[in-house]
């Protein structure tokens, strides 16, 4: 089975022709003013629409509302929606239900008390984000180039289908997931030359590594 490629942190056309071109299965467009990856409704529609048929295009927002969520939905293409904060099981199963979207819910890990929010997660989300826990007074809560210690979720499973991310780049992504069984992963800051800035080069080599291929 091959590894499942999510590249987040996406902000023009061009960069989600490059992210398609290096073979990412997801594309991850980010709704949240704080993070310098943030689009407005009109420049993230532009980059959607770019994307080709076949390709998940993901919605990462932060505690959004109803009403922040609906016109989203109405303004831009979106298969999937990431809930990146706060979000409680119950709030993750009520945006399932009423926008009739998958939901990931991402759940941050530092330690071992952190494994308890995934299992509740799971049972409710479409899909898992398990990332780093963000610092105490992060600016945003992830894309920060962190990772948390692997072999906590060595050998776990849960009932739905989850994403390993947190401070991957094509350096580390084959230990990661030689560690944790993981078989979709999520990155942002690891192919970017700047922060906010994608590299071509970068997710090109991403994916070749965390599919075992080489890179041209």
């Amino acid at each position: 089975m091959s590894i499942a490629v999510k590249i987040c942190g996406l902000r023009h056309a061009r960069d989600v022709g490059d992210a398609v071109r290096a073979g990412a299965a997801y594309l991850g467009f980010v709704f949240y003013p704080p993070s310098p990856r943030s689009l407005d409704l009109a420049a993230a529609r532009d980059a959607a629409l770019a994307a080709p048929a076949g390709i998940v295009k993901v919605a990462l927002t932060v505690d959004a509302d109803d009403r922040t969520l609906g016109a989203l939905l109405e303004a831009v293409p979106i298969d999937m929606l990431q809930l990146h904060g706060r979000e409680s099981p119950a709030r993750v199963a009520e945006v399932r239900a009423h926008f009739g979207r998958p939901v990931m819910k991402a759940v941050g890990v530092a330690g071992p008390d952190d494994l308890v929010a995934l299992e509740a997660h799971a049972r409710v989300a479409d899909q898992i984000l398990v990332d780093a826990k963000p610092a105490p007074g992060a600016a945003v809560p992830g894309g920060n180039g962190l990772a948390f210690d692997w072999t906590l979720i060595a050998g776990r499973r849960w009932p739905v289908p989850w994403m390993l991310a947190g401070g991957l780049t094509a350096d580390n992504v084959a230990e990661a997931l030689r560690l944790t069984g993981a078989r979709q992963v999520d990155v942002s800051s690891g192919v970017e030359r700047a922060r906010g800035i994608k590299d071509a080069q970068r997710m090109a080599a991403f994916v070749a590594a965390a599919q075992g291929r080489q890179h041209a």
